[in-house]
């Protein structure tokens, strides 16, 4: 006779909580969602952001062919762009007034370069809203106060789980840095995690806001007082915009959305420039760019992801987060599975694989229409894991079962 074992039972319920608490396992969670979020068929209406990628081929094309010379190999080469190649972009840019200008890269140039420094400067310094990346780390010899560093004093919730810095591993030089405003481009160490942009670090103490983060409030105007700040919860904006965090500070962004990025290479926004400088009929329209986040990017930067930082912002301004579903549901997940150890010895092998392949399938093609309709992710990981466990136990162990004790009497 066979009966439920209270042994595997409780195995499993473990096993479901672990999953839960291990960020580890949570990773590969993160996994599971960036790719449902990849193939999920989403249609979104532009975003206010425009994403222009700069290269040395860019102008290398530029360049008379009797005098151009073949480019250098290797990653140093690909990021090695000079000040008048960026103080090109801000001239025409500015042809356009966007609201904000953002220079992704953090431009820090060898002591050969400082007489064309002084040429992208004076174009930056037209800028009225001008976003520069920096890199925070250890202490330095060129580190800030923490009171010169634009931090939130409405903060609540435990810090702990934020990423802390004392100081900064690359920043520009002081000019550069006295007429923009800083945004700081870390990232998570996990090279896998393609979903998960940090919105505030932990600067001496501080809570400070990073790169997109720092966009999006240039974009509505907003300071840091106006900003409210739920660590673990939520970001509250000036306009009432929601923006959900993590415990580490965090927001899982949505790939489609920086599919709703415009996106412009150096030269097609050089030809717009001198369209409408001269009035000519535009091949490209970009008259709204005055309305806009312009972001620049090194085009094939080996170092960052590519356009994170844009889909961050796209994902802000279209408020298409991805948001998990309650907490009940990932323990209910884990009692259904537990309620179907007790059951496990009455299914045969065969139909149980078979149920685990269609219960997958059927799974993941219900996440697809949650995440595509109401932007909502159910757990994935959770069940294939619990589900896999079960069916591994079925095919290699034994049903447990009852002794009968016959007693005879005479």
């Amino acid at each position: 006779m066979r009966r439920p074992s209270p042994w595997l039972i409780l195995v499993v319920i473990l096993l479901g909580a672990l999953i839960l608490r291990e960020p580890r396992l949570q990773q590969v969670e993160d996994v599971f969602l960036s790719w449902f979020l990849e193939n999920a068929e989403v249609v979104l209406p532009p975003a206010q952001v425009t994403l222009v990628e700069m290269g040395r081929d860019d102008f290398q094309r530029m360049t008379p062919a009797e005098q151009a010379k073949p480019l250098p190999k290797g990653e140093a080469a690909r990021r090695s762009l000079s000040p008048l190649e960026y103080a090109l972009f801000l001239q025409a840019v500015l042809e356009f007034q966007p609201t904000v200008v953002a220079i992704e890269p953090i431009v820090i140039w060898p002591d050969r370069d400082k007489d064309q420094e002084q040429v992208f400067i004076d174009q930056a310094m037209r800028v009225p809203k001008l976003l520069v990346g920096l890199e925070l780390g250890g202490k330095g010899k060129r580190d800030l106060a923490a009171d010169d560093v634009a931090s939130f004093p409405n903060v609540t919730g435990k810090r702990g789980g934020l990423a802390e810095f004392s100081g900064f591993s690359r920043q520009p030089d002081d000019d550069i840095r006295l007429i923009s405003t800083p945004g700081f481009t870390n990232l998570p160490n996990e090279l896998t995690n393609r979903i998960r942009v940090p919105m505030l670090f932990e600067y001496r103490g501080e809570i400070v806001p990073s790169f997109p983060l720092q966009a999006i409030m240039l974009w509505l105007r907003a300071t840091p007082a106006d900003v409210k700040v739920e660590l673990g919860s939520q970001i509250i904006l000036p306009n009432g915009w929601k923006i959900p965090i993590h415990r580490d500070g965090t927001v899982t962004i949505n790939p489609v959305a920086g599919q709703s990025v415009r996106r412009l290479t150096l030269n097609e926004l050089l030809l717009a420039a001198q369209e409408h400088e001269k009035h000519w009929p535009p091949s490209i329209n970009v008259d709204n760019l005055k309305d806009q986040i312009v972001v620049l990017r090194i085009a094939e930067d080996p170092l960052q992801p590519r356009s994170i930082f844009s889909a961050t912002i796209a994902t802000i301004q279209s408020n298409t987060y991805v948001q998990p579903t309650r907490w009940a549901v990932a323990w209910i997940i884990i009692l259904a599975a537990a309620l179907l150890s007790c059951f496990l010895w009455m299914i045969s092998k065969t139909n149980l694989v078979l149920g685990a392949i269609v219960f997958c399938a059927g799974y993941g093609l219900l996440n697809l229409a949650a995440i595509a309709r109401d932007h909502v992710w159910l757990p994935t990981f959770l069940p294939c894991a619990l589900l896999s466990f079960l069916v591994v136990v079925r095919l290699a162990g034994r049903p447990p079962t009852v002794k009968h004790e016959i007693a005879v009497t005479g």
